[in-house]
């Protein structure tokens, strides 16, 4: 999941200047151009760096870190456009008038304090994963963003891969697909005796939601995605889940329970193999893959779909197997992501509109879910139910 620093810099160096061309000559045919602010320097910010940089309609105006040193640092690492203002604190990054929005890839810690100020100061929210500690933060976040006017989006990425549309559409397609039935999704990685010492993702004061709040916020997220956001009734944790001396969570998972019978199952680590798998069930056909987090190539991802499969007369092979799909994108999915925040932002600067409701809600719900999971295991293991 990761890339070398060496790599990553050329390529966003080759891609900034080609990019920083097409946008020229597009600047009279395209929507506004929504300036955006980075507030703060963690590794994750260099990929969507690049991604504001390779959208169409968005532009990487400011950075700041703690301390100017680091920003400078970053700016270069990362290739910044010469005209980008460097700052040393965060507040100074959100007192320049001159953006429309901020990234903010801080600890999960941190964002209720920073994503309503930044609210406050009117600036637009896309604001890394997990949201918050629990719902209770995220709705103080929300109530600040709506105070304000202000859209918030939150990193899923992987929600704004044309591929996402292509498998929902057959999800709803009934003669094909069916009524779904079951979903189970899997994100897991190895994450190494360095990361599991030092990395934020450990540390209870940071990001004290561990592999829950990390990769398990993935799973949760496919799984609304693919029941249309329905919340279940219950949720239960499963049994076994491992957890480091300060008590964050490295390993775990839980199973959604929906009234109509519907049923889910996920399972998240920071233990196991790279493993980043998604598959429904339903009456007529079946959807899988294998990379639904990050596809395994850029431009080009695909899912299997199979319906109405069947055994051979004498049940030793199938008469009918699942099909490949490819879908292919002119923009990584972290681009599209950012050119979909970037249009909202863009409707509300330009046309008046309201903040779109659709991404906070499906952050809420996540969230929500997300903490069912965790009473349940505080709890050991009782069923929580799901109150919206």
């Amino acid at each position: 999941m990761t890339t070398s620093p060496a790599i990553f810099q050329s390529l966003f160096s080759q891609q900034t200047q080609t990019h920083s061309r097409d946008k020229e000559s597009r600047s009279d045919m395209t929507e506004a151009t929504i300036k955006i602010g980075v507030l703060g320097c963690a590794d994750i910010a260099r990929k969507v760096s690049r991604a504001i940089n390779l959208a169409p309609n968005a532009h990487i105006a400011a950075v700041a870190s703690r301390s100017v040193e680091k920003a400078v640092a970053f700016a270069k690492a990362n290739n910044y456009p010469p005209d980008v203002k460097i700052y040393g604190s965060y507040e100074a990054l959100l007192d320049y008038p001159d953006i429309d929005a901020v990234y903010i890839p801080l600890p999960t810690s941190l964002h209720v304090k920073w994503a309503s100020l930044a609210a406050q100061k009117k600036k637009h929210i896309l604001l890394e994963k997990p949201a918050s500690f629990n719902v209770g933060e995220f709705d103080q976040i929300l109530e600040a963003c709506e105070a304000n006017g202000i859209q918030i989006m939150d990193g899923t990425m992987w929600m704004h891969n044309p591929r996402t549309q292509k498998m929902k559409e057959f999800l709803s397609d009934k003669d094909s697909f069916g009524e779904l039935k079951s979903i189970q999704t899997c994100f897991t990685l190895s994450a190494g005796e360095d990361f599991l010492k030092n990395d934020i993702r450990v540390k209870p004061d940071l990001d004290g939601l561990g592999a829950l709040g990390d990769v398990g916020w993935y799973c949760i997220r496919a799984i609304l995605w693919a029941v249309d956001y329905e919340l279940p009734k219950t949720v239960v944790a499963l049994r076994g889940p491992v957890l480091n001396e300060a008590g964050v969570i490295l390993s775990c998972g839980a199973s959604l329970h929906w009234e109509d019978g519907k049923l889910a199952s996920f399972h998240c680590s920071f233990l196991s193999h790279l493993t980043m798998e998604f598959t429904a069930v339903g009456t007529v056909g079946t959807l899988h893959l294998n990379d639904f987090v990050v596809p395994v190539q850029e431009k080009e991802s695909s899912f299997t779909a199979g319906s109405k499969c069947w055994f051979n007369e004498m049940v030793t092979g199938w008469t009918s197997t699942s099909s490949q799909h490819n879908v292919a994108t002119d923009l990584p999915q972290e681009a599209c992501m950012v050119r979909e925040f970037a249009r909202l932002v863009g409707n509300i600067k330009s046309n008046g509109a309201k903040p779109d409701q659709t991404w906070p809600s499906r952050t809420r719900k996540t969230q929500l879910i997300l903490d069912a999971v965790k009473a349940s295991i505080d709890s050991g293991f009782e069923p929580i139910e799901v109150v919206e």
